[in-house]
């Protein structure tokens, strides 16, 4: 079990990226083509289809093919809860901040 802090620094390494951060946003809306991210994110087709890559090595996203496209889903229902947590933090301490500033 030594290994526990090592592979939770590899699962929040994965999720170190903006663009896949906005990948997996999205992606809590329902299972999206390729086609449909890229009209979301400002980014190339070979930026995307990199972190879709890193997303689905790393077990977050999983990927069917459709035909021509290629679907992503999110591969855990606890990703958006994971998503809604960090928001949430972030908020707070935006507003712990302002409220700092404030008082100050």
């Amino acid at each position: 079990m030594r290994d526990i802090p090592r592979l939770k620094a590899e699962f929040f390494k994965a999720l170190g990226h903006p663009l896949r951060i906005r990948v997996l946003e999205l992606l809590t809306e329902g299972e999206q083509s390729v086609s449909a991210l890229l009209e979301q994110v400002d980014v190339e087709q070979s930026a995307l289809s990199q972190q879709l890559g890193i997303l689905r090595r790393a077990g977050f996203v999983q990927a069917r093919r459709e035909g021509a496209n290629v679907m992503y889903a999110l591969a855990d229902e606890r990703i958006v809860e994971i998503l809604a947590v960090s928001r949430q933090m972030l908020l707070d301490m935006v507003s712990a901040t302002h409220d700092e500033l404030r008082h100050a």
